[in-house]
């Protein structure tokens, strides 16, 4: 069979002009800094140490093998071959198929607005890490400098600097408060550097790639030579791998697994499919995805390790403490001479002092001391970046400098993300021909940086922590799936899987084995049509709510769920609302789309404009769903 290049690529950013990675490497490290991000470090610890420790690893090895190296390899293969971003591409293979390259730039942006905000809080602590002591180590004087804030006594130091100092939060999502100048100056800082690296595409991105790919490496390594010298550092490894079979029964353990790998690779978005664009037509697709997908899993593994290295370390510190104080009440209580009790004689003159004096004893009121529930109290996210592993770094000798390396490494890391978030949003903007070819490239991706910080100054209000985890847990997750649902559908019965493997074997070499072909034509479709099903499942079964911060609660993560307004009513149905205006904006646009790119100008029916009140309606709903089922007819 004569292999012949994909059809022509559209706009400006195709053919001869398209530009090209300067070398192999500069391509593997933008997929991969793409694909690592904040989630390898501080969620996939946490789920791992949720989830029964080593145990864990067998869903997600099955999620690797089965769904996400499969759905990988597709889009890289996809962009490779059409040499288009994921709107061209979509469009490319049908028509009516337009509508999912759209989503997946929706969603990029979506999710770029948020994201970066996640930098402008990483930056912020960045640069307060540069003093010492650091500022969250010790509570604030009160107005009158008569004592202490009695906000952060009441909770703890690091959790008063989050959540007053830092995002001044407001008590639920219905007070929106005021813009926090210093955020806004941060974001301001944030969105600027993401514009220097992305001002001219690969071009940009590929020289700053070497840095930030490679930097959060070598801070991980440090981090764990440092942390496994520290005490306690194996009593949090053993905590974390020592594995739970028993948990396997669990069909939460399953889902999680497979939307950690679904996520962690970035899937769905449209940025692996712009990278592979740039590629050669002879690239090997089929190993850069392989070694990628592994990188990352990797990644994974070694972060975790290193992070819980640290957090065994400063649980074996609250324990210490915690006997401490609990030593420190026996010998008042019982006239003991001073340090007459060591940590490791302490349950041998407790258990004495319970049978001698039980009736004493229960009225000093001990605390439980125990490691196991000191190694407990973990938490992913901003509460494992932002509280956790903060309060872990005061107990560290040479403090700001671990908080300097610590911020740096985050930054780095969210922001070769970033540029894959970027690049999705750019590459079909600019393979479509929006613009004309007098305006150049850096101004179209400057507007695009400036209209995705304007809208992202929601998120420096005092409620914006609130807006973001809604962004996070309720706008990409179900679309991203649906997304690759369609792609995987789109490859494997509209393309053609024969078609499909025919360019393979021109971009490769060789046909695609039977383990690819039968994951595309039916695993993986069945693996993210059961995903999707089992998230609808939970989102059904589980109230849409939001955390609000309580002062109340001295520990993170103790926080209550908060029932407040959103845009009306109670956060579940605010929530509702929202994400019935973001379904229904873009089954419009994509219906316009496909009209468009189809060549369906008559006929086509845009959405009737309806009063956003009415938005939970059966009649809108009505009307708006039959809208959507006739998408492209």
């Amino acid at each position: 069979m004569a292999c012949t290049v994909g059809p022509e690529p559209l706009g400006d950013g195709g053919g001869s002009e398209r530009p090209k990675w300067d070398n192999k490497l500069q391509y593997l490290l933008s997929c991969i800094g793409f694909a690592v991000g904040l989630g390898n470090i501080w969620r996939f610890p946490y789920l791992c140490q949720t989830y029964g420790g080593g145990a864990f690893l067998i869903p997600y090895l099955i999620a690797l093998v089965f769904e996400g190296i499969p759905l990988f390899y597709v889009e890289l293969a996809i962009g490779q071959r059409l040499r288009r971003g994921s709107i061209g591409v979509w469009t490319a293979i049908s028509p009516y198929l337009g509508g999912v390259g759209l989503g997946c730039v929706t969603v990029s942006f979506l999710v770029s607005l948020y994201y970066n905000t996640v930098l402008t809080w990483v930056l912020w602590y960045f640069l307060n890490s540069f003093q010492s002591p650091l500022p969250w180590s010790s509570c604030p004087l009160d107005v009158n400098r008569t004592g202490f804030e009695a906000e952060c006594q009441a909770s703890s130091t690091v959790s008063y600097f989050w959540y007053r100092q830092t995002l001044n939060i407001t008590a639920d999502i219905s007070d929106s408060g005021s813009i926090q100048g210093r955020l806004l100056a941060c974001l301001a800082a944030s969105w600027a550097v993401v514009y220097l690296c992305v001002i001219r595409g690969i071009e940009s991105t590929g020289k700053a790639i070497y840095f930030t790919a490679l930097f959060p490496y070598l801070v991980l390594t440090i981090f764990l030579i440092r942390g496994l010298t520290l005490p306690g550092a194996v009593e949090g490894l053993i905590y974390l791998f020592t594995p739970d079979v028993q948990i396997l029964q669990n069909p939460r353990v399953w889902l999680d697994a497979a939307t950690q790998i679904f996520f962690s690779l970035s899937l769905a978005f449209g940025g692996h499919i712009a990278f592979a664009s740039y590629n050669p037509p002879r690239n090997n697709c089929e190993k850069d995805a392989v070694t990628i997908a592994l990188v990352n899993s990797m990644t994974s593994l070694y972060a975790s390790i290193a992070v819980f290295s640290v957090l065994g370390f400063k649980a074996a510190n609250d324990h210490g403490r915690c006997l401490d104080r609990n030593i420190l009440h026996l010998i008042n209580a019982f006239d003991f001479p001073d340090q007459s009790i060591s940590r490791d004689d302490y349950a041998a003159v407790l258990t004495h002092l319970n049978a001698s004096q039980p009736e004493r004893v229960a009225r000093l009121h001990l605390e439980a001391c125990h490691l196991e529930d000191f190694l407990d109290k973990s938490a992913s996210g901003t509460g494992l970046a932002f509280i956790i592993f903060t309060e872990a770094i005061l107990h560290m000798p040479g403090a700001p400098g671990w908080a300097v390396l610590f911020f740096g490494m985050l930054f780095t890391l969210g922001l070769s993300s970033m540029f894959g978030n970027m690049e999705s949003i750019i590459t079909p903007l600019l393979d479509m021909g929006l613009t004309h070819r007098s305006i150049p490239k850096e101004v179209l991706t400057g507007l695009a940086c400036l209209l995705c910080f304007l809208s992202a100054i929601c998120f420096t209000l005092q409620s914006g922590n609130y807006w973001l985890e809604v962004f996070d847990n309720y706008a990409a997750p179900l679309n991203l799936i649906i997304f690759a649902f369609l792609e995987v559908i789109g490859v494997a019965y509209v393309y053609g899987l024969q078609r499909f493997s025919d360019d393979i074997v021109c971009m490769t070499g060789r046909r695609p084995s039977l383990y690819w072909r039968v994951t595309w034509k039916v695993v993986s479709p069945l693996l993210l049509l059961t995903i999707f099903v089992a998230y609808i499942a939970v989102l059904v079964w589980t109230p849409l709510s939001y955390r609000a911060w309580n002062t109340q609660y001295a520990r993170f993560p103790s926080r209550q769920g908060a029932a407040g307004d959103g845009f009306t009513g109670t956060p579940a149905e605010s929530s509702r609302k929202m994400l019935c205006s973001m379904a229904l904006t873009v089954c419009r646009v994509s219906r316009t789309l496909n009209c468009l790119l189809g060549g369906q100008s008559s006929g086509c029916v845009v959405f009737p404009q309806k009063n956003p009140q009415n938005l939970t309606s059966p009649s809108y709903w009505k009307v708006a769903l039959a809208g959507c089922h006739h998408l492209g007819s």
